[in-house]
């Protein structure tokens, strides 16, 4: 204390500063940067968690990089974030945009809108997997059936997989990004619009250069979290594919999949590892892309 009593009080609002903020660094330490850095460390090792590990230098890295099975679920990775990425943000945005300016029921149908976001990811996953069985039993083709059309096997294609298990992910993620949405819109002074129609302003011009330029903070962060979340996603096509997982010759299975099934069905740590840091060094690298394009100039 006869130190403390000693500082000046500058120095000691600095003490008191790094007091509080130990705590989150200690865990960030502890909880986030150690497991990644003894993941990275692990990449390079044989570990079946039973015996000791052992160093294997590039060999899981090698082995990644030759399997053909790896490239094709890559292939599905970017197409979930291609495809799903813009889908939901530009239906999340329109729904917003025009849910924003309804009156009637607002806050009764934003709730509703907000509703798929809570409700249980796999509980969901499995509603929508009733959705696609075959007839009788499947709404979908229940409802082709009805209409003269031939049976779609949703989750038994390798062409219609792929976009039966996107689906429900985008209609899930809606409701989060329609509540960002909708904040960005009301934190655009309604002075603008005011002034852009005394001058006889088109509402297609209001969106172009006053809406939407002034939502570019929330459309950023929009497209990078749902763009880790496609490049994440799991527990849709786990949940929809448990008969035959990751669908019809892979047709559905994302990079965080094989991680899972690398780990805990083969037990290969060191190779489940490798994979992992290229899913890092991907979510990284396409952040920092959004970031750099996306950025204000």
């Amino acid at each position: 204390m006869k130190l403390y009593d000693r500082l000046s009080i500058k120095q000691k609002q600095v003490v008191w500063a790094w007091t509080f903020l130990a705590v989150p660094v200690v865990f960030y330490v502890v909880i986030r940067f150690y497991p990644t850095f003894d993941a990275i460390v692990l990449s390079f090792q044989s570990w079946n968690m039973l015996e000791a590990r052992q160093w294997n230098g590039f060999d899981n890295y090698a082995t990644l990089f030759a399997d053909p099975v790896f490239w094709k679920v890559f292939q599905n990775t970017f197409l979930y974030l291609i495809i799903g990425t813009p889908t939901s943000l530009i239906f999340s945005f329109l729904i917003a945009y025009h849910l924003d300016k309804t009156r009637f029921l607002h806050g009764f149908l934003r709730a509703l809108y907000f509703l798929p976001f809570l409700t249980s990811t796999v509980a969901m996953a499995w509603v929508w997997r009733w959705f696609y069985q075959p007839v009788p039993v499947g709404i979908f083709n229940s409802f082709l059936s009805s209409a003269g059309i031939s049976q779609v096997p949703f989750l038994n294609s390798t062409t219609y997989a792929l976009p039966a298990v996107l689906a429900p992910a985008v209609w899930a993620g809606l409701g989060f990004q329609i509540i960002i949405f909708m904040a960005g819109l009301r934190a655009i002074p309604i002075s603008y619009y005011e002034a852009a129609r005394i001058d006889g302003v088109s509402n297609w011009t209001i969106l172009r250069e006053i809406t939407l330029p002034l939502m570019r903070p929330t459309i950023v962060f929009l497209v990078v979290f749902s763009s880790i979340g496609f490049l994440r996603i799991f527990d849709q096509v786990f949940n929809m594919t448990t008969n035959n997982p990751g669908g019809p010759l892979n047709a559905t299975k994302p990079l965080v999949m094989m991680i899972y099934q690398t780990a805990f069905n083969s037990f290969d740590m060191g190779y489940a590892a490798a994979q992992t840091v290229v899913l890092f060094t991907v979510l990284l690298i396409v952040s920092l892309i959004q970031l750099r394009l996306l950025r204000d100039r």
